[in-house]
């Protein structure tokens, strides 16, 4: 039987409270989702938190999930850059109280921070509908189409925002280049 097969029953049975079922469908896709978020978040602890958060919500939500091509993968997907994005401004919220506190006295350990490099720092700077597309055409190889689907929105919109998005990518990249290469070397 295929992915898209188990996940369609799977998904059923989920939909009438099979947790095992759901289980499935959770080993299934759980490595998969931890990949895509490691992309789009900074510390391996958040891709636990995102994972998390994404299976959550699919338990909470499952009978409005969304199934395309009988796999919920890219419902997922979607979902766990929507858990990553609210993450990422809880994250800076919590930053931003806490610069307002006096200093601590206290050294950060920053072993934890992941540095994916220039193409991951573009992605995260990118607004969330640019993100979306991106990552679910060109990281994960879904067919605009699929993607579409899985976005709730037209297929041409899709491709319009794929372009936009991969050119904007692309600025930031090029521009975080420039800025690395005006910068004097550091002994």
């Amino acid at each position: 039987m295929s992915t898209h097969a188990d996940d369609a029953d799977d998904w059923a049975k989920s939909i009438a409270g099979d947790g095992e079922a759901f289980g499935r469908i959770f080993d299934r896709h759980r490595d998969r989702i931890a990949r895509h978020s490691y992309r789009l978040v900074a510390s391996p602890h958040e891709v636990d938190d995102v994972v998390a958060v994404t299976f959550a919500e699919a338990w909470r939500s499952r009978d409005r999930v969304r199934i395309v091509d009988g796999s919920v993968l890219p419902w997922l997907l979607v979902t766990a850059t929507m858990s990553a994005q609210n993450l990422r401004r809880s994250t800076r919220r919590h930053k931003a109280l806490l610069d307002r506190l006096p200093p601590s006295s206290a050294t950060t350990d920053n072993t934890d921070h992941i540095d994916g490099g220039p193409a991951s720092d573009a992605l995260r700077q990118l607004a969330l509908p640019d993100r979306q597309v991106i990552v679910l055409c060109v990281l994960e190889g879904l067919s605009t189409s699929e993607a579409a689907v899985a976005l709730g929105i037209p297929v041409g919109t899709t491709k319009s925002r794929l372009s936009r998005a991969k050119q904007r990518l692309a600025h930031h990249i090029t521009q975080q280049a420039h800025l690395s290469l005006s910068r004097p070397e550091e002994a």
